[in-house]
């Protein structure tokens, strides 16, 4: 990978964090971008910062800011990297905002409307690791999406889309099961409503934003999640672990 320069946006967040290392250690340059403690200060919303982030580099792993409108901002971002030539921009976005779709799913359509087959969208459902750390279900209960190095770094763009599953659909009823077996002690299954659900999540977030992710875990509620692809696998050439391992490994260096 000698010769490949790759900006990672918000690079101190999780998948971020893990995209840098990642592809630092395949060989390419990378230069990390955010509002705090990366090589550039990066904001989404204040078009000055981004020549710096972008100069020098020639792939770029975008992610988006919090809240659902993010085009405005991203959509220019891309027509500037392009401009630049650019020669891949790998987008994260979720499995159940297709392209077209609100937030990310808008940048999707813009990526696939507005330039050659430069780009790849990684779809994937929830985050293992969301039953740890700081999010907000590890705060209910109380790290590693190296997919994007992949779409980033192999010679031939893996595909335009990834929609990325674990081996198996779980209920949040099935994960409190195995994070209680997984730390020795039960964890609960409390169902709420959406309005419920947004105004605890409005305690972190701003209110738009969380009954955006309440209306979110509504659809996920009614079968949105339910299915499994072996995107995972395709691209890497290892089957995803399963939620159990992952628990066990992650409780376990925790305790």
């Amino acid at each position: 990978m000698s010769g490949v320069r790759v900006l990672v946006t918000g690079a101190t967040g999780t998948t971020g964090s893990h995209v840098a290392a990642g592809a630092r250690s395949a060989g390419a340059e990378v230069r990390t971008a955010s509002r705090h403690g990366s090589d550039v200060a990066f904001d989404w919303h204040d078009g000055g910062t981004w020549p710096a982030a972008l100069d020098g580099c020639d792939r770029a792993y975008l992610v988006p800011p919090a809240g659902l409108d993010v085009a405005p901002s991203m959509v220019p971002f891309i027509e500037l990297a392009r401009r630049n030539g650019f020669e891949r921009l790998v987008l994260l976005s979720n499995s159940v905002f297709p392209m077209g779709g609100p937030g990310a799913g808008a940048v999707h359509q813009a990526l696939a409307e507005g330039g050659p087959d430069d780009f790849v969208v990684l779809r994937p459902s929830w985050f293992m690791q969301n039953v740890t750390g700081e999010h907000y279900l590890a705060r209910m209960v109380r790290d590693e999406d190296r997919i994007a190095v992949h779409a980033l770094l192999d010679e031939k763009r893996p595909a335009a889309e990834l929609v990325l599953t674990g081996p198996e659909a779980l209920s949040y009823r099935r994960v409190a099961q195995i994070v209680g077996a997984a730390r020795g002690r039960p964890v609960a299954f409390e169902p709420v409503t959406p309005a419920e659900l947004a105004e605890r999540l409005a305690r972190t977030y701003p209110l738009p934003f969380a009954q955006a992710l309440a209306e979110l875990d509504a659809l996920i509620a009614a079968g949105a999640e339910d299915r499994v692809t072996p995107d995972v696998e395709r691209v890497t050439g290892r089957p995803p672990r399963s939620f159990e391992q992952f628990a066990a490994a992650a409780f376990r260096s925790a305790g």
